[in-house]
């Protein structure tokens, strides 16, 4: 039996994009939007959303999560599903949250726990930052397997938590300078401090 197609019509809301705003209708057929116009007309099966007077954006995307993160002997309160859950109420529809290795653990073994975490929990999309916590040839390899195989575009590195996240100020150039090389963003938990 042939799978019947969804269609969902949002009517006169005001679409606010990143450069600018207009009164349309946009059309959803099985979850993508396929067209944005006035006046859409659309067949009976559609469901029909008035959002006259109202604002249409796009979801939101929360940068920086520690869902179901282990960190000083605690966890996080929420897992990825909770939190993932209360995102999109709010109107979060992607999160990206970090994978913290352990200072000489595997950042590999690291990334597929946190997805074993995820891929069974998440209600929205989701993606994944990778922390730096520790130098090696292998962590450089690793890096590049990431990025490569994995989709990870993003890594990040301490200067606070000495002993356990930090990153000495060779292996943060290190870091840096292969983030570079594979594509990837490098970011910074800068604290100048070199105690803490």
């Amino acid at each position: 039996m042939a799978s019947q197609s969804t269609k969902l019509l949002i009517k006169g809301g005001r679409i606010v994009n990143e450069d600018q705003s207009f009164i349309a209708d946009v059309l959803i057929e099985n979850g993508v939007i396929s067209d944005i116009g006035q006046d859409l007309g659309v067949s009976n099966e559609a469901q029909v959303i008035d959002a006259t007077g109202k604002l249409v954006i796009p979801g939101g995307i929360d940068t920086h999560t520690h869902l179901q993160m282990p960190f000083m002997g605690t966890v996080s309160v929420d897992d990825f599903y909770t939190g993932t859950r209360a995102a999109l109420a709010g109107g979060t529809t992607m999160i990206i949250d970090f994978v913290v290795p352990s200072k000489g653990e595997s950042l590999l073994v690291a990334y597929d726990r946190w997805r074993q975490w995820a891929d069974p929990k998440v209600c929205c999309d989701y993606s994944l930052h990778v922390c730096v916590t520790w130098w090696s040839e292998q962590v450089k390899s690793e890096m590049e397997i990431l990025a490569k195989d994995k989709g990870v575009n993003s890594f990040k590195m301490f200067m606070a938590y000495k002993d356990t996240l930090m990153l000495e100020d060779s292996a943060l150039y290190f870091a840096f300078e292969q983030s570079k090389r594979v594509g990837a963003i490098a970011q910074v938990h800068a604290r100048g401090d070199s105690s803490s």
